[in-house]
């Protein structure tokens, strides 16, 4: 099998488990000396309110067709054998996974590096959403990554990463007017 296709990608609809073992095995292989993980989880707090869940929605497509050109664009820049990435959709309630990733390489340097290049851009440039719901109330929250990101488009006025990143321009969010 050609290793660009070595890329097992999920997006999970609500109440479908997800399978870190599945994941692990699918990266695993003999050549490899490293495999490198990342799994997101669901906190009970942020910034001193008690959350109760977090709610994903996303755009699954285009989620799907953005993880896969990220994967392109890790390959391009180091020496990967495989990549699992998956996220969670609905409810994920405290201490459960949303979002996991795993990458295999021959050695550990690329693994490494590339997991999180992987998980940074994920949370930058996927349209998946995520809504906290709180002892008190719930919000719809952006991603740190991504309002950085849009920073830096705004500031450069070209794409990220030489056009290597899915959304790039293509998204567009409308910022209240504070008077």
């Amino acid at each position: 099998m050609d290793l660009e296709e070595r890329n097992l990608i999920e997006i999970l609809e609500e109440n479908e488990p997800m399978d870190i073992n599945k994941y692990m095995n699918y990266v695993h292989s003999p050549q490899c000396g490293a495999i490198a993980t990342f799994a997101g989880t669901t906190r009970d707090t942020f910034e001193g309110q008690t959350v109760l869940e977090l709610r994903y929605e996303a755009y699954v497509p285009m989620a799907i067709r953005c993880i896969k050109a990220i994967c392109s664009s890790a390959r391009s820049s180091w020496n990967i054998h495989s990549i699992a990435a998956a996220h969670q959709l609905g409810t994920c309630s405290v201490g459960e996974t949303s979002v996991f990733v795993a990458v295999s390489s021959v050695h550990r340097a690329d693994a490494l590096d590339a997991c999180k290049y992987l998980i940074d851009e994920i949370k930058a440039s996927v349209p998946i959403w995520k809504k906290e719901v709180y002892a008190n109330g719930e919000v719809w929250k952006q991603n740190t990554e991504f309002l950085e990101r849009r920073l830096e488009l705004g500031k450069s006025g070209k794409d990220h990463q030489d056009n290597k990143v899915c959304c790039g321009r293509k998204v567009r969010v409308e910022e209240e007017e504070h008077h």
